[in-house]
């Protein structure tokens, strides 16, 4: 099915989105791709590939019985310049959703913010866009640097975006 979907925050209306994507995968016999797009704490820096949360988030959803595949599209120090200018590379055709987490890169290096342009380009080609605001991370474990995550910081992010998918 082709589902048309607005972006939403995570949050009430996040969970509409989230579920819209399980029944998307639940639906088709093909794995369904979401793309995690962002800067640092979406690649995950300073842990395990498989510590970041976009692995955790589809270990997650697969143990729910989702049959999605999470790539992680992140880059250390990306603003969202740099991903709208990456977007056609790391967003194919027939992603089923997008989690944008622009990080806070565009302030400290005096960057246009162009969430609002990544969210048109991918909504003009029906692909869902579910934003993780910075405030998601706050109250989570850090590392030392107080800017990223720990494995454990990443498993709880992680869990947080699987609790809005009803399974």
């Amino acid at each position: 099915p082709n589902m048309k979907l607005r972006a939403f925050r995570f949050g009430l209306l996040g969970s509409l989105v989230a579920t819209a994507i399980f029944a998307l995968t639940a639906a088709s016999a093909e794995a369904a791709t979401v793309v995690a797009l962002g800067a640092s704490n979406t690649f995950g820096k300073g842990v395990a590939r498989n510590q970041a949360y976009p692995a955790q988030l589809e270990a997650i959803l697969r143990a729910k019985g989702a049959n999605v595949r999470v790539v992680n599209a992140g880059i250390n120090g990306d603003t969202t310049e740099g991903m709208l200018q990456r977007l056609d590379r790391a967003v194919p055709n027939g992603t089923s959703a997008v989690i944008l987490q622009p990080g806070g890169n565009d302030r400290r290096k005096g960057s246009p913010d162009r969430t609002s342009e990544i969210q048109s380009r991918l909504s003009a080609r029906g692909i869902p866009v579910i934003m993780m605001p910075n405030g998601m991370l706050r109250g989570l474990p850090h590392q030392p640097d107080g800017q990223h995550l720990t494995p454990e910081g990443y498993h709880m992010l992680a869990e947080q975006v699987a609790s809005q998918v009803v399974g």
